[in-house]
């Protein structure tokens, strides 16, 4: 242990404690830009530096190491003169357009300027120039970069893609695409993950809510709408609502007060998933298909994108069925529209998602005998959801609990689960259980592939049947490559795999609320794993309205007019 004095307190921390941890364990918070545990801890930005008794230069707090006899002063009269000055200096460089900024009132360089009370800026203001294609689903404004390096570090140490780089030299260094690379090129996965710890609004997603109020004001249009399961653990937290004060029934209420036809749960198609891919996954097994390579999970659009670029040859492992966001497209643009008795072309389908992939996975022209086009028209994210409300001057807090429209109202606990690592696996061997046995095994009986254990992925062996199937779940980029590799030198065999482009899975999503260095995405999974607990339906295959969806539309699971909607072949 290492005593030192902070601000004269004195505190006891281990060896090896940074000069701002030992701070914050006595609640002094030392602003700071660039910081973030574990990641990025290169001190770039140099707003945290403090003034250690015996030294004339000031250092930083994030990557100094704390000594026994130590005396630091973390707010002198030099260090708020030079953190001013650095400040002054970010913003000489950054568009401060801050009332049409996304992170308006959540940002971190917004708030650090008003703490200091810089009013006036004596530095000239210089801005860099870069062309963007604003068609993308990211969307990075350069004039707001303040070169903390947060993207390059995400992307390289967690996500292992190396999409940005430093550009230029001196006073016209920035951050761009590495190797001066168009970012449609650049093997983007659209995870998200630089856009959630970027501390200010240089990155942000494409807003497509203008999209929605334009079917909206078309009387033509018939506009039904899908919530994510994950987007209930997280849509609350930047209203200032608890969960408990925010259902995602009061979303149901919020949408039918904006003219939203129709309101689904995402759990329903979901459990669609989970019967075409838990049947595709038995029918493998069965036929010896799985005795080199496992078959993938395919629901996460970020981790289609990552294995046709870093790993093509693998693209035939991923299972057909098509993610539940583009099953419930597909249904509602069949199956649905026959109920209502009009022209698909008149259904707009609406997702509410936690990811930015999903935006991408949409523009994918689809086509089948009852209509043309896409399977879904607009994806919302739970940020563009939260700004969309205030825009509609709607207060949850003062909403009542709708209820979802019929004939899709029916979400079980494996679907809500989709939302979390390790829920798809979950759920699709709930039901290959019972696919294969004819009974439901224990509803918790699979969950040992909860939480990370080896390397940076769960594994675990399951008896079915007398079959031994040996599954793994993974999440994130980085640690997904390191399983490929693993796989493709047969250091470890699975008959299954899900993966998850997101640390922690839908619920880290690149599209959920952003909270500068917290990472919220195990205790939303919680919440998730809590609300299956409490489900009265628990597995997929039990779900009535999927039951009645397959007797009067597909027949049974890998049917030829289900394997026709449900399915792609996940084509280069």
């Amino acid at each position: 242990m290492v005593t030192l004095t902070i601000d004269q307190m004195k505190v006891t921390v281990p060896e090896g404690t940074t000069i701002m941890e030992a701070a914050a364990s006595i609640h002094i918070d030392i602003p700071k830009l660039c910081y973030l545990k574990g990641i990025n801890e290169i001190s770039a930005c140099r707003v945290c530096v403090v003034e250690m008794e015996g030294k004339d230069k000031l250092i930083t707090s994030c990557n100094n190491v704390v000594e026994e006899g130590m005396v630091i002063y973390t707010n002198s009269p030099k260090v708020r003169l030079n953190r001013r000055k650095t400040v002054s200096m970010l913003l000489s460089q950054h568009d401060g357009q801050c009332i049409t900024c996304s992170r308006s009132m959540n940002c971190s360089l917004q708030k650090i300027a008003n703490d200091f009370n810089i009013l006036d800026n004596p530095f000239k203001k210089e801005f860099v120039h870069r062309e963007w294609d604003k068609t993308f689903p990211l969307i990075r404004d350069a004039n707001k970069c303040i070169k903390c390096m947060r993207c390059i570090q995400i992307c390289d140490k967690v996500q292992g893609l190396n999409v940005w780089d430093v550009s230029g030299t001196g006073a016209r260094t920035t951050v761009d695409v590495s190797r001066n690379r168009d970012i449609r090129v650049a093997d983007c996965s659209l995870c998200g993950q630089c856009i959630t710890h970027c501390p200010v609004g240089a990155l942000r997603e494409r807003d497509d809510t203008s999209m929605l109020f334009s079917a909206l004001e078309d009387e033509n249009k018939i506009v039904v709408a899908q919530i994510a399961p994950a987007v209930r653990a997280a849509w609350a937290e930047q209203l200032g609502l608890s969960r408990e004060e925010a259902p995602v029934e009061k979303i149901v209420t919020a949408f039918r007060r904006m003219g939203i036809d129709y309101v689904f749960d995402t759990t329903f198609s979901a459990d669609l998933t989970i019967m075409e891919e838990g049947s595709e996954f038995v029918k493998r097994l069965q036929d010896g298909d799985l005795e080199e390579y496992p078959m993938f999970t395919s629901c996460c659009p970020g981790w289609v994108r990552f294995i046709k670029t870093q790993f093509p040859d693998m693209i035939g492992r991923l299972s057909t069925a098509k993610s539940p966001q583009q099953m419930f497209g597909a249904v509602m643009k069949t199956y649905f529209a026959k109920k209502l008795g009009v022209d698909p072309e008149r259904i707009f389908t609406l997702s509410i998602m936690p990811c930015l992939a999903k935006k991408a996975e949409r523009e994918m022209d689809l086509f089948y005998e009852e209509y043309a086009g896409h399977d879904i028209d607009c994806v919302l994210t739970t940020r563009e959801l939260d700004r969309m409300l205030r825009a509609e001057h709607l207060n949850p807090q003062f909403l009542e609990k709708g209820e979802f429209d019929s004939p899709f109202e029916t979400g079980t606990g494996a679907g809500v689960i989709f939302g979390a690592t390790g829920g798809v696996m979950e759920a699709a061997l709930r039901s290959a259980y019972f696919l294969v046995t004819g009974e439901n095994p224990d509803a918790d009986a699979f969950r040992e592939i909860r939480g990370v254990k080896r390397q940076g992925w769960t594994e675990a062996e399951f008896d079915v049947a007398g079959n031994v199937i040996r599954v793994a779940v993974v999440s994130g980029l980085g640690n997904t490559g390191k399983l490929m590799e693993a796989i493709r030198r047969k250091e470890v065999k699975y008959e299954f795999v899900e993966v998850m482009a997101c640390p922690g899975g839908c619920a880290g999503g690149g599209g959920q609320p952003i909270h500068d260095g917290q990472e919220l995405a195990e205790e939303r999974g919680s919440s998730l794993y809590f609300l299956d607990r409490n489900t009265d339906i628990r597995f997929s295959h039990d779900n009535p309205d999927i039951q009645n969806l397959y007797e009067e539309f597909f027949e049974k699971p890998l049917s030829h007019r289900a394997h026709q909607l449900l399915h792609t072949e996940h084509q280069v």
